[in-house]
């Protein structure tokens, strides 16, 4: 189970992540990080996008419970300003769980990469 202080709740929240966040995206899922403005004491925050395109209602939960339990074994690694939104691409659902854990570490890093480029070119 995901902490209640990191979970994203508002929809502002997911919409500034997506709309000015930096992207990564792998077969699996994508990662949309930005940093937040309004820090607290909880560190990150993290919100899960898993539409029906991934599959039925059983599909989709089990591709939730994954990605909640993959993202809180790292959020404690994770920069303690960011605002993270996993979404979820169809290639999820029969997607093995370690294949979820490498493509969310990766798309990650990358976004990462991506967001200190833009804090050092501003």
């Amino acid at each position: 189970m995901l902490p209640a202080a990191h979970r994203m709740r508002r929809a502002a929240d997911f919409e500034q992540a997506v709309r000015r966040g930096a992207r990564s995206g792998r077969d699996t899922l994508v990662v949309h990080l930005t940093t937040k403005t309004d820090l607290g004491p909880s560190g990150p925050v993290v919100g899960l996008v898993v539409s029906k395109a991934v599959g039925t209602a059983v599909r989709r939960n089990l591709v939730k419970r994954r990605l909640r339990e993959l993202v809180r074994a790292r959020l404690d690694t994770w920069p303690a300003d960011a605002g993270v939104v996993v979404r979820a691409l169809p290639p999820a659902a029969t997607a093995e769980y370690a294949r979820l854990g490498v493509d969310l570490d990766s798309a990650f890093a990358t976004a990462l990469r991506r967001t200190s480029r833009r804090s050092t070119q501003a």
